[in-house]
């Protein structure tokens, strides 16, 4: 080196690395430093004296068999150990986790929503003299003529009138329990004393004191006790069938009537909204008002049947829509809810099966009075019979059903 005094180079050369015996020289005869690592592996293929990569390890990276190499001051490379790669955690539990229970909620926070949108009416107070409460469960299911909901050309299409108010249609009730399930016409022409007015047609009592003093007369009557109430007027009744892509019913003759907007013919079809409002309310058969409480009880039984299937309850252009008209249009009492109307249209399905039952009360005979009209009588032994089955949650018996 120029400048400098030669007998220097050495030192630095010695300052950096100790040498030890058999360290062995490099170019021009340099000393090299001997590592002061551990024995070579024979298997090293940089392990030969002078290579400056002898003792990094097999692989070169300092890594094989715990190798390493001096750093020329005291230190070693390689010798860190590796990094420990910790297992990623699955994503997808986490994200089904959320995603069920943002359904839930959602499924809550409709199914409130729902709840809110029923119309609800005292109906079920008690009263002096009332019903013991009966084992099972018995709905009152009325149809009223509201024409509520129903648009001044869907009115003239349906021939409905232009009545004001609301006046009972049909009525049923529906009992279901240890006995089985069982739905019972109720003839609105039928002649039955009314708390505080005489003896009237029953639809009389609806007209006197709505829906509490229906359920009264019904229960005085019957000797049942009733523990829920749900009305449908005309509006949601064609909504409700609309919103399930309509109802299959098989018409035995051809109906045709104009007062009710009717033209029907024989087979089996699928009735419309407004088609199905004509069918049940319509007396233009050969029995008149008893055709028209069985036809009642077999499209209810059908539509009920047609709402609960599963190509209406997944399908939600189906069961939305059908939810909505159903609880914006039936009225309730105070303490009946949702999951109350779900069930009972569970148990109006039911009523097909082979535990269920269809019927109407037993009929006595006919007569008229001045003020009332003309009217139906009950079959007194026979009615008690079939009503104190259902008081008691029996099967009722064979021989007071009326086909």
């Amino acid at each position: 080196m120029r400048g400098r005094d030669a007998s220097t180079a050495p030192q630095c050369l010695v300052s950096r690395h100790t040498l030890r015996p058999g360290g062995g020289t490099g170019p021009k005869g340099r000393p090299v430093a001997r590592s002061r690592s551990a024995p070579v592996p024979p298997d090293d293929p940089y392990g030969y004296a002078g290579d400056q990569l002898r003792g990094y390890g097999n692989d070169g990276r300092g890594g094989g068999h715990g190798g390493g190499y001096d750093d020329g001051y005291g230190g070693r490379y390689g010798d860190e150990p590796a990094p420990v790669r910790r297992p990623r955690r699955r994503r997808w539990p986490r994200v089904l986790a959320l995603v069920l229970a943002l359904l839930l909620v959602g499924t809550a926070g409709f199914a409130f929503y729902l709840d809110t949108r029923l119309q609800r009416e005292d109906v079920l107070s008690d009263y002096a003299g009332r019903v013991a409460d009966t084992p099972g469960t018995t709905w009152l299911i009325v149809g009223s003529d509201s024409r509520e909901g129903l648009s001044r050309e869907q009115r003239r299409e349906f021939a409905t009138g232009r009545a004001q108010g609301r006046r009972t249609d049909s009525m049923m009730l529906l009992h279901y329990g240890a006995g089985g399930t069982t739905l019972v016409s109720l003839p609105r022409d039928s002649f039955v004393p009314i708390p505080g007015h005489g003896s009237n047609k029953l639809n009389a009592a609806f007209a006197f004191g709505g829906p509490k003093l229906l359920v009264r007369t019904l229960e005085q009557a019957t000797g049942v006790r009733i523990d829920h109430y749900a009305e449908v007027g005309f509006g949601g009744f064609v909504g409700v069938v609309d919103a399930v892509g309509g109802v299959d019913i098989c018409v035995k003759r051809p109906i045709r009537d104009p007062k009710a907007g009717l033209n029907l013919k024989r087979g089996c079809q699928t009735l419309s909204g407004g088609q199905a409002l004509g069918f049940v309310r319509t007396r233009a058969t050969a029995r008149a008002d008893l055709d028209r409480v069985d036809n009642q009880r077999a499209f209810f039984g059908a539509l009920m049947k047609k709402s609960t299937s599963p190509g209406v309850l997944f399908n939600p252009f189906r069961s939305v829509p059908l939810a909505l008209h159903a609880t914006s249009n039936f009225t309730v009492d105070d303490g009946d809810h949702l999951h109350h109307l779900v069930r009972m249209m569970w148990a109006m399905r039911d009523v097909t099966g082979d535990d269920g039952l269809t019927t109407t009360v037993p009929l006595g005979g006919q007569g008229s009075a001045p003020g009332v009209g003309a009217y139906i009588t009950w079959d007194r032994q026979k009615a008690r019979r079939l009503f104190g089955a259902l008081a008691n949650d029996e099967r009722v018996p064979a021989d007071v059903v009326t086909k």
